[in-house]
């Protein structure tokens, strides 16, 4: 799972606003433009953002290998024919087009996501929605952010704990709800503990947030984040 990682680089130096508006203005622009000059190009720039953090994309495969795993498997499925020639290379083609696109965007999200403190993120959202629902879009996203490692994290316990009982000698579909009402009860549980936590913190809904600058080298991130988004009316 990646995480924040506080270094040096030049997308650490990036304000998290603009690194925002470039993964908004990525998925607007690859979902208009399934072509594949734009998906290749589009690829190019979540490379080059993984290399701006430093970041190895086969990290990120290793880390979101269950997605980069559904999204292998979709075109051989879409290829897949109930009769001769048992599989139609058009339709893969087409399935594996529409897939692609989703690998720039995890691959920007990645970087962003190793190079932004949960903090920082929480402040560009709030700053970029404003009102209430800035507030609830920011907790919920800081939430998420540091809740989903912990509750893979559970997942993995509880998965270690069945094979160490002995668990793989049940049938798969006792091991696997033995793991789903585990890891709920663990992931409920946690919830309630979060709950009581932010209560006895006092908790605020509009804390005291990092101060966000935008200096001359944000300036052209901010125009491609608006020029992706806008690239559908061109």
């Amino acid at each position: 799972m990646l995480t924040y990682r506080p270094g040096a680089t030049v997308l650490h130096r990036l304000d998290p606003r603009g690194k925002l508006l470039v993964q908004f203005g990525l998925a607007i622009a690859v979902v208009a433009h399934p072509t594949v000059p734009w998906l290749a190009g589009t690829t190019l720039l979540g490379l080059v953002a993984l290399a701006a953090a430093r970041l190895s994309p086969l990290t990120v495969v290793r880390a979101y290998w269950v997605v980069f795993a559904v999204l292998a498997v979709a075109p051989l499925l879409a290829g897949v024919a109930l009769g001769p020639p048992w599989f139609r290379v058009d339709p893969a083609l087409r399935s594996l087009r529409l897939v692609a696109r989703v690998v720039p965007v995890l691959f920007a999200s990645a970087a962003s996501l190793r190079t932004t403190s949960v903090r920082e993120t929480r402040a560009a959202v709030q700053r970029l929605v404003p009102g209430k629902a800035g507030q609830l879009l920011g907790v919920g996203m800081a939430l998420v952010v540091r809740l989903f490692p912990l509750v893979l994290a559970d997942v993995r316990e509880v998965r270690d704990a069945i094979r160490a009982r002995g668990g793989q000698r049940r049938p798969a579909w006792e091991r696997a709800r033995l793991l789903v009402v585990r890891s709920l009860e663990r992931t409920l549980g946690r919830s309630d503990r979060l709950g009581v936590a932010l209560r006895a913190r006092c908790f605020a809904w509009n804390p005291t947030l990092p101060p966000l600058t935008l200096e001359r080298r944000d300036y052209p991130v901010l125009v491609l984040g608006v020029a992706l988004a806008l690239s559908p009316l061109v």
